[in-house]
């Protein structure tokens, strides 16, 4: 067992990041994050508490396992430039000045935040994330009670007939398969973010938002913002008193510009705790 105490860098809260992270490969409760991470063929464990004076305990099997706790729980993400630069702004200052060490969780594998988008298209976020873990379920191995988080080897042997036995529409399960078996998903992590989004927006099935995910999730970069979310439409239908279209959400976030991914972070957290400033009425109505 290898232990760490980690100093953030910048304004850091487990609490908010972890916050609603359960799923096939880790759980978060009473202040402890318990995570499965794959090491040359076998699962191992890894864990992660947060100290009263800011600092984090991370214990894992291995050094590598608390390498890849270190990235998924974005420690070095430091972001106190978005928070200086935004929090003053209309819609994202309450939420900058009263959640600053809010960051995005992330997954493992780029593979996994892969499947995470196309799972999460066009369907409820529930019934997404039961597709999701039935799926890392059949396709890793586990270790009480927690999976590791797919490879692209580990998806690339589903047929798409297999992953739609699973509760994946047809299409997605062939285009998560093409992907898996044509491209080396994890080297997009060295590629600049401006070529991996004009690699993967040529994709079939791969549209803006899952370019948002896999860049958050997957490849640990704020860039790229969550372009037709869900929740980014609702709030953009309350602030504009009509009917928003999911194209219309990346008018929203120009403003943030290469911080636009954290951004949509932000704007999700603040309208869902009532700290984004939107008429009450076109809320309601939303």
């Amino acid at each position: 067992m290898v232990d760490a105490i980690v100093t953030p860098r910048g304004p850091y809260s487990l609490r908010l990041t972890a916050r609603g992270a359960a799923d096939a490969t880790r759980r978060f409760r009473d202040g402890l994050l318990v995570a499965a991470l794959e090491r040359e063929g076998r699962v191992e464990r890894a864990a992660a508490t947060q100290r009263p004076d800011g600092r984090v305990h991370l214990r894992a099997d291995s050094e590598h396992s608390l390498e890849r706790l270190r990235f998924c729980l974005a420690l070095d993400a430091d972001h106190s430039e978005f928070l200086r630069r935004f929090a003053r702004d209309p819609l994202l200052g309450r939420t900058v000045r009263l959640l600053p060490g809010l960051r995005r969780l992330r997954v493992p594998t780029v593979a996994h935040a892969l499947l995470r988008a196309l799972c999460g298209q066009l369907v409820e976020a529930r019934q997404a994330r039961a597709i999701e873990r039935r799926i890392v379920c059949r396709a890793t191995r586990a270790l009480d009670g927690l999976h590791a988080a797919p490879t692209g080897a580990d998806l690339a042997r589903f047929s798409p007939a297999e992953l739609r036995r699973l509760g994946l529409h047809a299409r997605r399960g062939a285009t998560l398969v093409r992907l898996c078996r044509s491209l080396d998903l994890e080297r997009l992590r060295e590629q600049p973010v401006a070529v991996v989004r004009e690699r993967l927006v040529r994709e079939r099935g791969l549209g803006p938002w899952s370019v948002g995910v896999i860049g958050l999730e997957g490849l640990g970069r704020t860039e790229l913002g969550l372009v037709g979310d869900l929740g980014l439409v609702k709030l953009l239908a309350a602030l504009r008193g009509r009917r928003a279209e999911a194209w219309e959400t990346e008018e929203l976030l120009a403003p943030y510009g290469e911080w636009a991914g954290l951004a949509s972070v932000y704007l999700l957290a603040g309208w869902a705790q009532g700290l984004v400033p939107v008429p009450r009425v076109e809320r309601r109505a939303a």
